[in-house]
């Protein structure tokens, strides 16, 4: 897809990045240089680059070349902390490191000792732009991390080189792109190049996009939403993909106004947040024809203030990051029905190549209208998880995708989610499993017992709440508890609120009782 956009318009803007335009030609000298940089370094054909990035034109360049190296690229989130991070690099077992000077010095330099990481790469927000924008960039200041490489000055070493030709298939992997397993344990999931180039081609067509046109890019890249709805998509539609660092709403705005993208996808709260920004005008939108929105739960009130407000509207989407892309998206043209019974907007109709059951507890399928749990099949589905056969075999059946989350299909083929399976939280649409949080909760001198659960929000869709007892003899306060589990969570796990509490339901056998918790804290067992 990449090679096809760069023959078609070589010309043409592939990233826009404040008051810079990288043109698709650009890109792809970017992108030789680096990965001639990679395998003149002994990067060796299947190893693994990690990418902890913002949504800064270097992700990209990084990706492109891992893959010209015939590497495999591992997203990270660039919120996770050090031993987060850690866990990703000792999983992948990865051998490179590209990331943001700010984050190596803060997480990554702790990360990579003792790790298989031999080589390191930084780079900084406030490269590839002259702006500097003071409402994002005013903390920021460019650095030279000991032990490290500058990404540009390798740009600059390596311009006019080429690596050696790529050797790749659509069954390898292109991506391991991170979630949670049950225990909080990290899974990768192995996207292939197939997977990639499927996901784009589904907004592309879906969607109807242009070339020619921009794409809004406020999903996280390291997400599989800004994989396959912003970058891939860009690849199959020849779009050019605007990006601004970070969500910040004032920031996005001057960044539609300018550039005036046609399409974009991305969490619920980016647009609860747009929609309540009172600089935000009706003509300030007019050029997004077309939004989508997943990840998180989408309340239909939402969907119809927005339209009401800005006239355009948000079509709801399901997928996961086994899937690579949406499994089910609301068609263009049409309107997401609302459950009567139970008040629950519909997440679309299957999208291209996808087929849905729904199963019982024993896997029987149950008929329209009756609840179970979602299972999917498809090209998208990715094979399995990196290196877990275990987890692999539980999730995958000859192709076949357990979600985990439970719902029901309409006789007409829209499908609604009820709730998820296990306990998992889904704040701004990121997945939070409460045992990580429970750890560092217990790791705390004055915690006894904890459980987590997540409680109802207008904005996040749910958010994090702590239950905690505590030890007789060492008193603390829940603002400490808070401080405590922020230092050492990225940003959307942290428990917002922190209840301590006499004793926790329990089973007889000392199991803590979650769905108790829940039903006090007004979310539904």
């Amino acid at each position: 897809m990449f090679v096809g956009s760069v023959t078609a318009a070589p010309d043409a803007p592939m990233i826009r990045y404040f008051d810079t335009v990288l043109t698709w030609s650009e890109v792809d000298r970017h992108t030789d240089a680096l990965a001639a940089a990679l395998v003149e370094g002994g990067l060796r054909s299947g190893e693994r680059v990690v990418l902890y990035l913002q949504n800064v034109p270097q992700y990209v360049l990084a990706l492109v070349a891992a893959w010209k190296a015939n590497a495999i690229a591992v997203s990270a989130n660039p919120m996770l902390k050090a031993r987060e991070l850690r866990r990703i690099l000792d999983d992948s077992g990865a051998t490179v490191l590209i990331c943001l000077e700010e984050l190596y010095s803060q997480f990554g330099v702790e990360a990579v000792q003792g790790s298989t990481v031999q080589r390191i790469i930084t780079t900084s927000e406030r490269d590839f732009q002259t702006r500097n924008d003071s409402r994002l960039f005013a903390a920021s200041a460019h650095t030279s991390p000991t032990d490290t490489e500058d990404l540009m000055s390798i740009l600059s070493q390596y311009t006019g080189q080429q690596p050696p030709p790529a050797l790749l298939t659509g069954s390898d992997t292109a991506v391991i792109t991170y979630t949670s397993g049950t225990t909080g344990a990290p899974k990768g999931a192995t996207n292939t190049h197939r997977n990639v180039v499927l996901g784009g081609q589904t907004y592309r067509d879906w969607f109807q996009l242009s070339s020619g046109e921009g794409i809004l890019g406020i999903a996280p890249l390291f997400h599989v939403t800004g994989l396959s709805g912003h970058i891939a998509a860009a690849f199959s539609a020849r779009m050019s993909l605007i990006l601004t660092y970070r969500f910040e709403s004032g920031v996005v705005l001057d960044a539609i106004r300018e550039h005036r993208p046609t399409f974009t996808v991305g969490a619920i709260t980016v647009f609860i947040a747009l929609a309540n920004d009172a600089q935000v005008s009706k003509e300030d939108l007019a050029s997004l024809r077309t939004i989508a929105s997943g990840g998180a739960p989408i309340p239909h009130s939402v969907v119809d203030e927005f339209f009401a407000k800005f006239g355009t509207y948000i079509h709801n989407a399901y997928g996961m990051t086994e899937t690579t892309s949406p499994t089910h998206s609301v068609p263009l043209g049409a309107v997401a029905p609302t459950d009567p019974h139970s008040g629950v907007l519909s997440v679309g109709k299957p999208v291209y190549g996808t087929t849905v059951w729904v199963i019982d507890e024993t896997g029987a399928e149950v008929g329209t209208g009756q609840i179970g749990e979602i299972v999917v099949a498809g090209a998208r589905v990715v094979p399995g998880y990196w290196n877990k056969p275990d987890e692999t075999a539980a999730a995958f059946d000859h192709g076949r995708l357990r979600t985990g989350d439970v719902g029901f299909v309409h006789d007409d083929g829209w499908l609604f989610l009820v709730d998820r399976k296990k306990d998992v939280i889904v704040a701004s649409g990121y997945k939070v499993w409460p045992r990580e949080v429970e750890e560092v909760l217990y790791s705390h001198p004055a915690v006894r017992e904890a459980a987590v659960i997540g409680v109802p929000d207008e904005y996040r869709g749910e958010s994090v709440k702590a239950f905690v007892t505590l030890k007789n003899d060492i008193p603390v306060l829940t603002d400490e508890l808070i401080a405590f589990a922020k230092e050492r969570l990225a940003a959307y796990k942290y428990p917002r609120s922190i209840e301590i509490v006499d004793a926790l339901p329990m089973t007889a056998t000392g199991k803590i009782l979650r769905r108790d918790l829940r039903q006090d804290s007004g979310r539904p067992k």
